[in-house]
């Protein structure tokens, strides 16, 4: 694990490894040396303060560094140091003296694009390799994308790797995939969900020569998905599992507060400004328009505050962003397009304002983990906080807590009339749930 902190994988034995080739001896790495890593590579690893290789790393850069190479279907959670695992597996492979691209890296949404971008650039810092990002940008593009490791949306890579030029009769090709020799999904239960990015990774792959190396990385892991995977990886793969009850994660708080109504909901909101400004807290909300009107309504009232959501512009999303990450925002609301994979270390408290639903209005306990895991980073205590307003909340959460088989723990709210007036028994109750957080988080 890095020296940053511990995960929540529990021990060796938790993990369950089924190997391509079963007669291979089950490799694992306790150092980075013991990996034969180039020296710049190292030297890059050791820089972002990896003092030795994470449980994922450990059993997963053995299995990627083999030659021949081999397929991998690996659930690690985030936070764990999966990116870290496959971009020192990229690194290792890549022909450094070719500027073509020979490797593809998916993910489901710019942030974490641009996010996984900056990793492999860290990592690679003592290298000469060229890393590119492939995401929606300004204006129409007129010439090949460059670099020998590309970053990207799946929607973009499609559209760059071959697309219709007006004006010419033939398609121009803008990415070069001859020379690729690996793809690597992350999060890749959203990226292999047979919908829209499942079809567009699909195509993809059909774009890139055969018999290259493909490597899907994801937190949590279906049957459906796993099916789906198949019509990517035809032969034999490793496969790296967790089992469910090891996702929940050790050090996130798990809170509900029980709101009389909608506008009440929203009233508790603001009453616990103070607690999100400590560190950095992320809203979550279900809608783009919510989270617009939110962001509104908390600034009207003399709070500060941003918001993010797919509806911006490229531009608009990568400022949000970047002011966020340099701690010049303390809060951000936000839609599921940061659920997944975002990193931000000072993010010690996620509330979801809308618990996560799926398209048919049932409760997606997958999101929900996602979401929470966006605090509780490096070992650090993380809360979240869920708002639950009418029966429907209510069942949400209740289905979660089945589905992890946990327990999220009632935040008390009660007002008593004979205690005085209810305006000062509600500002008293805002200082009391404050205290109580920061009891908590100091636990």
């Amino acid at each position: 694990l890095s020296s940053q902190g511990e995960s929540s994988l529990h021990a060796v034995h938790d993990i369950s490894i089924v190997q391509q080739n079963p007669d291979n001896p089950l490799d694992s790495a306790s150092t980075f040396e013991d990996l034969n890593l180039r020296e710049d590579l190292l030297k890059g690893i050791y820089n972002m303060r990896y003092a030795r290789p994470s449980k994922i790393q450990e059993h997963a850069l053995p299995l990627l560094l083999r030659d021949p190479p081999e397929h991998l279907i690996a659930q690690a959670q985030t936070g764990t140091g999966k990116t870290a695992a496959f971009s020192l597996a990229i690194l290792s492979r890549i022909d450094y003296s070719d500027p073509s691209p020979q490797a593809i890296v998916l993910a489901p949404s710019r942030e974490l694009s641009r996010q996984i971008a900056d990793v492999i650039r860290e990592i690679a810092r003592f290298t000469p390799a060229i890393i590119t990002q492939v995401i929606p940008e300004a204006g129409e593009r007129r010439e090949s994308i460059q670099g020998q490791v590309l970053v990207g949306t799946p929607g973009r890579m499609t559209d760059m790797l071959k697309r219709f030029i007006p004006g010419l009769r033939e398609k121009k090709t803008f990415i070069d995939a001859s020379k690729v020799k690996m793809l690597i999904l992350d999060e890749g239960d959203c990226m292999l969900d047979a919908q829209g990015l499942g079809m567009q990774s699909l195509i993809i792959q059909r774009h890139l020569p055969r018999g290259i190396q493909l490597v899907f990385f994801s937190a949590t892991w279906n049957d459906a998905v796993l099916k789906f995977s198949q019509k990517f990886i035809t032969g034999p793969s490793n496969q790296i599992r967790l089992r469910t009850y090891e996702l929940t994660l050790n050090y996130v708080k798990q809170f509900y507060i029980d709101c009389d109504n909608e506008e009440d909901r929203f009233d508790v909101l603001v009453g616990l400004y103070s607690i999100m400004t400590i560190s950095q807290s992320i809203i979550f909300v279900h809608r783009r328009d919510v989270a617009e009107r939110i962001a509104k309504r908390m600034v009207s009232k003399g709070h500060q505050l941003s918001f993010l959501h797919g509806g911006l512009t490229p531009e608009e999303r990568d400022t949000v962003m970047d002011m966020f990450r340099a701690g010049r925002t303390k809060v951000l609301i936000t839609t599921n397009v940061l659920a997944r994979g975002i990193d931000i270390e000072r993010v010690n408290l996620v509330i979801n304002y809308d618990l996560p639903m799926d398209r048919n209005n049932n409760a997606d306990p997958v999101t929900y983990l996602h979401r929470i895991g966006r605090t509780g980073r490096f070992g650090r205590l993380g809360v979240s906080a869920n708002f639950v307003h009418d029966y429907t909340s209510f069942g949400v959460l209740e289905a979660i807590q089945k589905h992890y088989n946990s327990k999220i723990h009632r935040v008390p709210t009660e007002l008593d009339p004979a205690d005085g007036s209810i305006n000062d028994q509600k500002a008293g109750l805002w200082d009391r749930i404050e205290a109580y957080f920061k009891k908590v988080m100091k636990e």
